[in-house]
C-alpha cells in the first residue's frame, strides 16, 4: 500500500519514522512518501518537505508566515491529490494535519491519527473536526482515551512511543572522547529545535554555567541547525559544547538536564536524567497562551502524573537565580534528586509497556484491511 504522513518537527519525524518500520513488517508492499525529517528519510520513501522549513513557534511567529503557512497547506494538498495514496497518516501538529485530514476525508482517502492533538489542553472545540474527518485515532497518554470518551469518540490507546523509542539503547562507553568532551560531570541543556525557542532559552540556560565550574555544558544540537547557529550564544563559555544526533548518549551520560517544555521532558525523564523545565516565548505569545490554554502545567511529566514532579520555570520564572537554585536541588546531594527519581519510576508504570509503533502498525493494516 502507499502511505503519506505529515509531520511537523523532530519529535514527529522520531515517531513516524518508528511506525514506519512497523509498518514495513505488517506490510511488505508498503511505500512511504511523506512530509517528514532526517529519520523518516532513514527509513525510506520520498520526503517532499523537511519539517524544519515549517517550524514556526508561536501565535505570533504563525501570524507573521501566515503566507507561507497557507502555501505550505495548498503544497501538501496537491501532493496528496496527486498520489493518491492509500491511506494518510497524520503525526500531532494539529494546526496542518486538521486542514489536511479534511482535505483528504473529502477524497475518499481513510484518515488516521497517530498522537492525539492535544485538545484536552486547548481548543477543545477541535473535537468536531476529528469526529467528522479522522477514521481512526490512536492516542499515547493515559487520560487521552477517557478524554475522547466523553466526547462519544472511540480511541485506540497504543502507550507511549518514547518506550520504544529508548528500548535497548546502550550507553556508549566512547561517547566523551566521540564528541570530544571532558571527564566531568556533564549537564545538558536541551533548549529546543527551533530557532525562536533557541535563541530566547539557551541565553538564560548558559547565564548559569560560571556558577558551576567542575561541570561541563552541553547542548543537544537540533539536526535541522549548523553548529555555527549555536556558537553564537556559547563562544564566551569554554566548558560549553554541542553534539548533534546523540541526544539519547548525552541524557545518558548527564547528571541532570535543562530541559524545554515538550515531548524532550519525557524523553528525559525516562532516561532518569533529573530535570528543570524551562520554558519562555514572545511576551504577546505567551499571554494569548495564557488565556487559552487549560492546564496546569507545561510538561508532560507533570500532566500525565497530575502533579509537580519536575519544576517548571515559566516566563518571568525563568532567570539565573532560579535556575541555578533548581539545578542545584536536583544534582547529586541535592534536596530534590531522591524523590524526583522515585517519582519517575512510578510515571515509566502509569505509560504502560511498550509497543506503541508495532500496536499502531498492526491496527492501521488491519483497519485498511477491513
Amino acid at each position: 500500500m502507499k502511505y503519506y504522513l505529515v509531520v511537523g518537527e523532530a519529535s514527529g519525524d522520531l515517531h513516524a519514522a518508528n511506525l514506519m518500520k512497523a509498518l514495513k513488517k505488517e506490510d511488505a508492499q508498503a511505500e512511504f512518501r511523506f512530509w517528514g525529517g532526517d529519520l523518516m528519510q532513514e527509513v525510506g520513501g520520498t520526503n517532499v518537505s523537511h519539517y524544519k522549513e515549517r517550524a514556526f513557534m508561536g501565535f505570533i511567529e504563525v501570524v507573521k508566515n501566515l503566507r507561507k503557512v497557507t502555501g505550505f497547506i495548498k503544497d501538501c494538498k496537491k501532493d496528496i491529490e496527486a498520489n493518491k495514496p492509500d491511506a494518510l497518516i497524520l503525526v500531532d501538529y494539529p494546526g496542518f494535519n486538521l486542514r489536511i485530514a479534511e482535505f483528504a476525508h473529502n477524497l475518499g482517502i481513510p484518515v488516521h491519527y497517530y498522537i492525539s492533538p492535544q485538545i484536552w489542553a486547548w481548543k477543545e472545540g477541535r473535537i468536531k473536526q476529528i469526529k467528522a474527518y479522522v477514521d481512526h485515532l490512536y492516542v499515547i497518554l493515559p487520560f487521552e482515551q477517557d478524554f475522547y470518551a466523553k466526547h462519544h469518540y472511540k480511541v485506540d490507546f497504543v502507550g507511549h512511543p518514547l518506550l520504544d523509542a529508548i528500548a535497548g539503547i546502550e550507553k556508549e562507553q566512547n561517547f566523551l572522547a566521540k564528541h570530544k568532551l571532558g571527564e566531568q560531570p556533564i549537564i545538558a541543556l536541551l533548549p529546543g529545535s527551533r530557532k525562536q525557542e533557541i535563541a530566547i532559552k539557551l541565553p538564560l540556560m548558559l547565564s548559569i554555567v560560571k556558577d558551576f565550574p567542575n561541570h561541563q555544558f552541553v547542548i543537544a544540537a537540533a539536526p535541522g541547525l549548523d553548529e555555527s547557529y549555536y556558537e553564537q550564544f556559547t563562544s564566551q563559555y569554554p566548558q560549553v559544547h554541542q553534539v548533534k544526533g546523540a541526544t539519547y548518549q548525552l541524557l545518558m551520560h548527564s547528571e541532570a538536564a535543562l530541559v524545554t517544555s515538550g515531548t524532550a521532558t519525557l524523553e528525559t525523564a525516562l532516561f532518569g536524567v533529573p530535570e528543570v523545565v524551562c520554558y519562555k516565548g514572545s511576551l504577546i505569545s505567551y499571554w494569548i497562551a495564557r488565556s487559552l490554554i487549560k492546564i496546569k502545567f507545561i510538561s508532560l511529566v507533570n500532566l500525565i502524573m497530575d502533579r509537580e514532579v519536575v519544576k517548571e520555570l515559566i516566563q518571568q520564572e525563568l532567570n539565573h537565580g532560579n535556575i541555578k537554585h533548581e539545578l542545584e536541588a536536583v544534582l547529586p546531594g541535592g534536596t530534590k534528586r531522591d524523590k524526583l527519581e522515585a517519582d519517575y519510576r512510578e510515571l515509566k508504570e502509569k505509560l504502560g509497556g511498550s509497543g506503541a509503533s508495532e500496536k499502531t502498525a498492526k491496527l492501521l493494516f488491519d483497519y485498511l484491511n477491513q
